[in-house]
Formats: structure tokens, sequence, C-alpha cells
């Protein structure tokens, strides 16, 4: 079965970017010229995706706004006679179906997860993580589904990261099955470094079936007094096979503000239009850099 409806959970508070997600959705903050979110969501429109629903919370309206029409903005632009600025505006309001669904209380990703149970009905699922932007010749959510296709079952992504940072994910006990490809064996949500079964971190990209949700339905709180996924799918594989995908391209943290600063400055230098004025900058950033610290 194709897999054409994506789950976006965003009803996060967003605390790591405080005072900047007081009033704005993490989710909504700008990469160069665009909000995190609109990346995953051309991410998920690449890789086949028609149907998309946002399990939102409190003071996410903005996430809704932007993918809404806007009638007074795209009169200006008309009457200024703007006309490319008009069409990318009309663009992401069509770009793909959404629907909508609050959560209602932050009861972590599983719960966020379930809330989408309707809207999935009985047929398999994308989940993606809107503070992973992951920078690929092909998307990474394609690479994901390649894997499901192939062995019909539920798919994570997966990440080699330094094993001094392996107690920031879940992760894997798994077999390597091809050179992507990998048959999970077990898994463990943030452990520490020394309990850690592998260096192989899960990362913001799903793909479920609807035998997931029962499963969450009856699932206890765990870290952190929430519903963790991790935790169910865990249990899914007493049941079932579950399958890991080692994806090709560079996942920015966006979550993380060392992250969210890299990837920014990494964006930006892919942009023809920032290239090479923003090229000369940050090397003579690095010698005055450089200078001072000769002085010291």
């Amino acid at each position: 079965m194709q897999v054409k409806k994506a789950i976006f959970p965003v009803a996060g508070l967003g605390t790591r970017f405080l005072p900047a997600t007081k009033s704005s959705p993490k989710e909504m903050l700008p990469l160069i010229d665009k909000p995190l979110v609109h990346y995953v969501v051309e991410e998920a429109i690449a890789s086949g995706i028609e149907q998309v629903l946002f399990v939102t919370g409190r003071g996410k309206r903005a996430i809704e706004d932007y993918f809404d029409i806007a009638f007074e903005l795209e009169a200006l632009l008309h009457d200024k006679g703007k006309d490319a600025e008009l069409v990318q505006m009309r663009k992401i309001a069509e770009m793909v179906k959404i629907f909508y669904v609050r959560q209602k209380q932050a009861m972590g990703l599983g719960h966020a997860i379930l809330c989408g149970r309707e809207f999935v009905g009985n047929e398999p699922f994308a989940v993606l993580l809107g503070d992973d932007i992951i920078d690929a010749d092909r998307p990474c959510l394609s690479q994901l589904l390649d894997v499901y296709h192939k062995y019909q079952g539920t798919v994570l992504a997966l990440e080699q990261v330094p094993m001094e940072n392996i107690s920031s994910y879940g992760c894997v006990k798994a077999n390597q099955i091809t050179e992507e490809a990998f048959e999970v064996l077990d898994m463990v949500e943030k452990p520490k470094r020394e309990d850690a079964p592998s260096n192989l971190a899960i990362i913001g990209r799903y793909v479920l079936t609807p035998d997931i949700f029962p499963i969450l339905e009856r699932q206890q709180p765990g870290k952190g007094g929430e519903i963790q996924l991790t935790d169910a799918i865990r249990k899914l594989l007493t049941v079932d096979a579950v399958y890991g995908c080692r994806f090709e391209g560079t996942r920015h943290d966006c979550g993380d503000k060392f992250g969210f600063l890299k990837a920014t400055v990494d964006m930006a230098l892919k942009r023809g239009e920032f290239n090479g004025k923003f090229k000369a900058f940050l090397r003579q950033r690095l010698c005055e850099c450089e200078e001072t610290l000769s002085v010291r």
C-alpha cells in the first residue's frame, strides 16, 4: 500500500528557544527565508505525501495562518504588481491538503501520533518532526519509503552519532541487512552512554503502520511522564518486524541553538544569491577571530 498521509507533531512548547518561542512556534523560526516547517512539508510532498495532519496545541495558530490563503497580502501584492511574490504566496497555500487536530495536553510524541488515529484510518503513514531539517539529494522520507515497500514494516530513520551524544536520542540494537537497511532488534530511549546498544540514533522521520495505535492507546507514560513513541515501537517489536534506514544526507538539528546556527550557515552557502558575499564575510570574520586569539 502506498503511503500518502503524514503526521506532523507540532504541539511542543519549544522551550530551548525561549524567549523567541514565547509567542511564535519553534516550527516557524525562519531558516533563511522560510520557516523550518516549510522545508519538512516540502520533503513530504517530494516523497509522494498528499495529505498532512498537523497535531497542534495552544499558541500554534501561526502555522495554520502560514499555510492558509492570505487575501489581504495577495491583494496588496497584486496591486503593487509583485507577480512573482504573489505566485509564491499562492503556492504555499496550495502545496498540499492540510488538516489540523488539537493535542489538548502535552503528553509526548506517542500521544501526539495517537491524536491522528482517525486521520490515518487503516493505512500506513509517515511521521515527520519539524526541527530535523535533512538536506539530501533524495528526500529522506523517500529513502525510508523504499525500505518500507521492500520489507512492508515500520521503518525508522537512523543516523550514526558520536557516542558522547547518544543520551540525547533514542537508539537501536540492529542487524544490518543492506548498506542502508537494518532489522531492529531492540531500542532504548535516551540511554546512558554505557547502556547504549549502538551509536545508531533514531531521527525524526518514521514510516508507521496502523498497528501502532492499539499499542499507543495502552502505553503507560515513560521518561518525563510522557507517552513515548520509542516505548510503543519496542512493544511492536515483539509481534512484528521493525526496520531502520540509515539515510544519505545532512541532518540539521534545528531544535538546538547551535544546530540552528550551523543550518543557517550551511543552507545560506548553498544559495547562489548569498554564496559569494557570505563566503567572503565568513572568511573575514574567521581572520578577525584568529587575529584576536593570537593577540591573547
